[in-house]
């Protein structure tokens, strides 16, 4: 396994030399102003989860914008139902893994479940963490008014925050389902007042998920910071993928929100089956891959 992770590390570092020697001019790093300016400018940000070193190398050599280091590594990496388990330990160690990798896309790490829901002070800290911990740029919240003072004390003190409301993970079990939301009146006209009291206490994103097309482009229109949309119409400022659905890892899992940019898992498993089958005939190793 050393002589597999050493490999793994000269390669990432290889790939992005590579990168970085052919593209010399689109190496800039974006930062949170950089968003603002590119909704300024019209420009769509192109945002994905990451949660380790290589995949997070690739996505940044590809030229992705924003890596959200999300609390669905609990579904995606631990195999959990929800987000709810995943601590702030586990969050500053993948953090850190992403980091060592990346040069250019502005890394954003989910501030988990119970890590800022007790008091504006304990958020603060947990933040500080995160920020001083593990290197990201940047911390994302779940919720609305509820947060805003959390939000508040945190970027007056120079800690990047980005929002997220409509369908929260976190706060599954109080809602009951994954639905939309936003669909009714009163919860269109709290969700644009969140936006803007979440824009007020001086976040620089809101992440909006699973939110009617319409209302995400009122509250996108409403906003002088950018919008990252997931299952929210094109309107958004910007779009957030987990990577994982994207690269179709799972045959289960097919939200109409998630466009499969690849079929990885019949090819990983195609994969799987022809070294089983090369292990068995003991065609692998040949002996031009032997000592």
């Amino acid at each position: 396994m050393q002589g597999w992770a050493a490999s793994a590390i000269f390669a990432i570092r290889l790939y992005r030399k590579r990168y970085m020697a052919q593209a010399p001019t689109t190496r800039k790093r974006v930062t949170t102003l950089r968003l603002v300016e590119m909704k300024r400018d019209g420009i769509p940000i192109a945002c994905l989860t990451a949660y380790d070193a290589m995949t997070a190398a690739i996505m940044d050599g590809a030229g992705i914008d924003v890596l959200l280091v999300g609390d669905s590594v609990g579904n995606v990496v631990q195999g959990h139902d929800t987000t709810i388990p995943v601590t702030l330990e586990q969050m500053i160690y993948h953090t850190q893994t992403v980091v060592r990798s990346v040069d250019r896309a502005l890394i954003v790490t989910d501030m988990p479940f119970m890590s800022y829901q007790v008091s504006p002070r304990e958020a603060f800290h947990n933040a500080g963490r995160l920020m001083k911990e593990a290197g990201c740029g940047a911390v994302k919240l779940e919720g609305g008014s509820r947060c805003v003072e959390a939000v508040r004390m945190m970027t007056e003190s120079g800690i990047p925050v980005m929002g997220h409301l409509g369908l929260t993970p976190q706060s599954i079990h109080q809602f009951g389902s994954y639905r939309e939301r936003g669909i009714h009146a009163d919860e269109a006209e709290a969700m644009k007042k969140d936006a803007m009291l979440l824009q007020d206490a001086g976040a620089f994103a809101i992440v909006l998920e699973k939110v009617p097309a319409v209302l995400a482009a009122e509250i996108t229109a409403a906003l002088h910071i950018p919008t990252i949309g997931i299952g929210a119409g094109n309107q958004c400022d910007g779009q957030i993928l987990v990577w994982a659905d994207m690269m179709g890892m799972s045959t289960t899992f097919r939200p109409r929100f998630v466009r499969r940019y690849a079929e990885m898992h019949d090819v990983m498993t195609s994969a799987v089956q022809s070294y089983i089958t090369d292990v068995r005939s003991k065609d692998f190793p040949s002996t031009e891959e032997s000592y």
